[in-house]
């Protein structure tokens, strides 16, 4: 008997699993499907998607452990902590992280029982429609079962770009999956990439003792964060060690007894070979939509792969929605899980929306970089009045205490309303701050709001306050 629900999510990454949760606690029958190609100890599928197999939450706990150790190694002497023959034992290091991911990706198994959503275990693609619904068929690893919904949410995300002339056997070449699970720290690092994933895997391995050369083909550092954070962070990572070269073109990549070669071209057109033990390659990332069978609902991908959305992630077929890396905007799990409860809400007849002008980014390098609306760049070339204020970490008497004080906080305002327009951090705790400015941004407040707001003392969030006071040349520690 072929089972009907009122709505079926294809793929259980944070978009899909957070879409499925919301619908089923406004009432809905609903399955989700995934197949994951992450490894089961147990043969189940594993949920959470890349960002919780091969992404976000393991890619964080190396950060961590990785800062644990600088830490101990080298900073923790000014606080009066002497360590003498540190070292770091890198299979319990991943054994960390393995844990984390387990605990994680057996949390969604337990919310899926919980709001009572079936698991459906296979590969999803479209069939085509009956008066019930769209048909779906579910090709399991020896089986296959088709399912009628009423609604569909396509949300299979994303895999690593590939580039020619560098193939992944995520041995020695890896993308950032096979990037997570060296068993040591590589003498010579390269990285393929200076985006976000490529400087958070570079930074991890700098900080366990990799020479890491990160090759850049953009003739700008981190072109899409405001210029003043690209400069500042730009000098700290150099200044750490990381070898970032801008404005290069990528030869052939060959898998060498000792390691790796890349050959590329420099900005000034001079040829360079560049010797590692291992190779990252992180050039972005491309929607899953390729084995969908999207014309058989009618539906086609752009040239980009991305599936075509109105505002609220309908398709053009009726009942058939998709969110998240597959659809135009950002790669972000927080927004994939946005729009997902934005989905399930349409459903339920209200009237939700997704604001992508306070949509945060973070990067998570030592220190964290995080932003939110327009860059300094963005509003003079849209010829818009603004005022800016800023304020460094090395005036807070905090970040003095925690030994960490790089960096500062950039707040961006209309230069008539004192609306904020944007808001860039670089400094300790980027990641927790910025939620501050999002909400500001959400609300649509003047920097003032924020500037006559307390905050407690003594803590980072003041530099907050500081760049907003500094809107109106008021800032009161600088």
């Amino acid at each position: 008997m072929t089972m009907q629900f009122d709505v079926l999510v294809i793929g259980a990454g944070p978009g899909g699993y957070i879409a499925a949760i919301r619908a089923a606690q406004l009432g809905f029958s609903v399955a989700c499907c995934e197949f994951n190609p992450y490894d089961s100890s147990d043969g189940q599928p594993r949920l959470g998607g890349t960002c919780l197999n091969a992404g976000c939450i393991p890619l964080k706990a190396l950060v961590a452990s990785s800062e644990a150790y600088e830490n101990v190694s080298l900073n923790y002497a000014a606080h009066g902590i002497d360590a003498d023959c540190v070292s770091i034992d890198i299979a319990r290091m991943q054994q960390r992280k393995d844990d984390i991911v387990t605990k994680m990706t057996s949390g969604i198994q337990f919310l899926f029982r919980k709001n009572k959503i079936t698991l459906l275990k296979g590969r999803a693609s479209f069939a085509g429609r009956t008066e019930e619904g769209v048909r779906v068929t579910i090709r399991g690893k020896s089986d296959q079962e088709e399912v009628i919904a009423k609604n569909v949410i396509i949300a299979t995300g994303s895999k690593p770009r590939e580039i020619p002339n560098v193939k992944v056997d995520n041995v020695s070449i890896c993308d950032n999956e096979g990037a997570l699970k060296f068993t040591e720290a590589p003498k010579k690092l390269g990285v393929i990439g200076a985006g976000v994933i490529g400087l958070e895997l570079g930074s991890v391995w700098r900080r366990l003792g990799a020479e890491v050369t990160v090759l850049e083909v953009m003739p700008s550092f981190l072109a899409s964060a405001d210029e003043s954070i690209s400069r500042e962070a730009s000098k700290i990572f150099q200044k750490q060690g990381l070898h970032i070269k801008l404005g290069v073109r990528i030869g052939q990549a060959k898998v060498t007894d000792s390691g790796v070669t890349v050959a590329y071209t420099d900005d000034q057109g001079a040829e360079h070979l560049l010797e590692c033990d291992k190779l990252i390659v992180s050039v972005g990332r491309v929607p899953n939509t390729e084995q969908l069978d999207l014309e058989k609902v009618g539906l086609q991908t752009d040239e980009r792969g991305f599936i075509p959305v109105n505002a609220h992630c309908a398709t053009a077929a009726p009942g058939i929605y998709a969110i998240g890396d597959v659809v135009r905007g950002p790669m972000l799990a927080h927004k994939a899980e946005d729009e997902g409860v934005m989905v399930a809400e349409l459903l339920a007849g209200q009237k939700p929306h997704v604001n992508y002008e306070s949509m945060p980014w973070v990067i998570y390098t030592t220190p964290e970089i995080a932003w939110v609306g327009k860059t300094e760049q963005q509003l003079r070339s849209e010829g818009r009045d603004y005022k800016a204020g800023q304020c460094p970490f090395s005036a807070n008497g905090r970040a003095l205490g925690l030994g960490d004080a790089q960096g500062f906080i950039k707040m961006l305002a209309d230069a008539k309303t004192d609306e904020l327009l944007g808001v860039h951090i670089i400094g300790a705790d980027a990641s927790d701050l910025i939620a501050e400015a999002s909400l500001a941004m959400e609300f649509r407040a003047a920097s003032e709001d924020i500037a006559r707001t307390c905050h407690p003392h003594p803590s980072l969030s003041e530099v907050m306050r500081e760049a907003a006071l500094a809107i109106d040349k008021r800032a009161l520690n600088i």
